[in-house]
């Protein structure tokens, strides 16, 4: 013992303070709390500026228990480490912060099992809705919490079979990759490269099947894709893999913001460089990409409005409308990193 007796914590206020400040009923202070559309401009403004003065503060824990609701979105994401996904998040926490709701983020470090967790976690806190950018696709265990959780839900980006009910907000990846695609063989490219992402989500199928559609139209042009993972060290050994081939490749579509600094890393220890030995397109923005010498060769999507769309949606089948789809454009930018294809 020091001597020195702990001081009690200070009392938090209620509404009878307010309403006492006020100097009106309980049931006044309530409805202008509640959002009651039957209370006067003065009588709102009483109450309120009396709340303030005694520093009241709501408590969230009641308010969602009689509501039968929590006034708050979970949002499942398999790397927040992702620049894409962190702006996919920031849009999203925006447009549900205006309509009144919080947003819990989860990150699975892009690990199914912990996709699971998470949804269960989330149901456990009483989420009114899911948003899912899940690691896998595929998975039967993230589907089992799904089934479990039975509220409104959104897929971003991701295609999960068996959850007919979601609504989802999706990427035209195959227009870009067609755009891409057609760009480098009217430049005279033959053999193309792809340095895929992980195989289990929907980006990284819709870009090799259009590529793969795209070359069947053109006799005499090949496409060769590695598939693996959304990291620097994939995009790496890939691109080592397609420039070391006995018939390198020509032109490389590195599939994602992540995988391209691994692609630029194998291309300079192999000695070559875009446009005069390959050219090099990009999916996705990276940031200072810009200042790359030339620019990269981007198809482009704007993520902070995916954000914006999903959580539109999900606050759409809160209010008791049905799931919905949206598939949002991309852009292709061409730039001088794509050249005549070399001999």
């Amino acid at each position: 013992m020091n001597g020195s007796a702990a001081r009690p914590e200070p009392r938090r206020s209620g509404i009878r303070d307010v309403a006492e400040r006020a100097g009106v009923a309980l049931s006044s202070v309530s409805r202008v709390l509640s959002g009651h559309p039957d209370v006067s401009p003065v009588m709102r403004n009483r109450v309120l500026d009396a709340a303030a003065a005694v520093g009241y503060e709501p408590d969230l824990l009641a308010q969602s228990l009689r509501r039968g609701a929590t006034m708050t979105i979970g949002f499942v994401v398999g790397d927040i480490s992702n620049p894409l996904l962190a702006q996919i998040a920031l849009g999203a926490e925006t447009k549900l912060r205006s309509a009144g709701y919080s947003m819990l983020l989860t990150n699975s470090g892009n690990d199914p099992a912990l996709d699971a967790e998470h949804i269960r976690l989330l149901r456990r806190r009483r989420v009114d809705g899911l948003l899912l950018s899940l690691a896998d696709d595929e998975s039967a265990v993230t589907t089992a919490a799904l089934a479990k959780a039975e509220i409104p839900c959104v897929l971003v980006d991701r295609d999960l079979p068996g959850l007919d009910s979601a609504g989802a907000v999706l990427s035209d990846h195959a227009a870009g990759i067609t755009a891409a695609a057609e760009h480098l063989i009217r430049l005279g490219h033959k053999r193309i490269g792809m340095v895929n992402g992980n195989p289990r989500v929907r980006p990284t199928k819709e870009r090799e099947r259009a590529l793969r559609r795209v070359v069947r139209r053109y006799p005499g042009v090949a496409a060769t894709v590695r598939s693996g993972s959304y990291t620097a060290e994939h995009g790496e050994s890939a691109t080592a893999s397609l420039l070391g081939a006995r018939e390198p490749v020509t032109a490389i579509i590195a599939g994602g913001n992540q995988i391209l600094g691994g692609v630029v890393r194998a291309m300079r220890s192999a000695g070559v460089s875009a446009p005069s030995d390959v050219s090099l397109v990009t999916c996705d923005d990276v940031p200072l990409a810009e200042f790359l010498n030339p620019p990269v060769t981007t198809i482009a999507r704007d993520p902070e409005e995916m954000g914006t769309v999903a959580a539109e949606m999900i606050l759409e089948q809160l209010d008791g409308r049905p799931a919905r789809s949206a598939i949002l454009p991309v852009r292709f930018r061409a730039t001088a990193s794509c050249g005549p294809a070399a001999s």
